[in-house]
């Protein structure tokens, strides 16, 4: 499956729990690392763990696994994915590591028109 696809998948789990400040980069012409960097803030360590094994399951039933998953335990999980890296923060860590920033290059992609309508809207 494609880059864009995965995003895709990705974002729409994220949102459809909850996820807050969903951002999507572009990163592709600045690094090797992935096409993209999907970024979320969740309300709470237990709400990052639920926004990350949401993302693993939705993307593992599109026969999608993970490369690799690291911050299990913490406030910052990351599901690297090889084209597309999701990193689920809490706030403090998300203001901490203040990702947004480091990209600032990046392309910011417009998430409105790749996510689902909520259901029940």
């Amino acid at each position: 499956m494609d880059s864009q696809n995965i995003l895709k998948i990705a974002a729409n789990a994220l949102n459809n729990k909850k996820a807050r400040q969903l951002k999507a980069l572009k990163i592709d012409s600045l690094t090797t690392l992935a096409d993209y960097f999907l970024i979320a803030t969740a309300t709470s360590s237990t709400h990052v763990r639920a926004l990350a094994d949401e993302v693993e399951d939705v993307l593992k039933e599109n026969e999608i696994l993970p490369h690799h998953i690291e911050g299990k335990t913490t406030g910052w999980i990351v599901l690297d994915y090889a084209s597309v890296i999701v990193h689920v923060f809490t706030p403090n860590e998300r203001e901490f590591y203040n990702l947004d920033s480091m990209w600032s290059d990046a392309q910011e992609i417009d998430l409105s028109a790749i996510l689902d309508e909520a259901e029940g809207d």
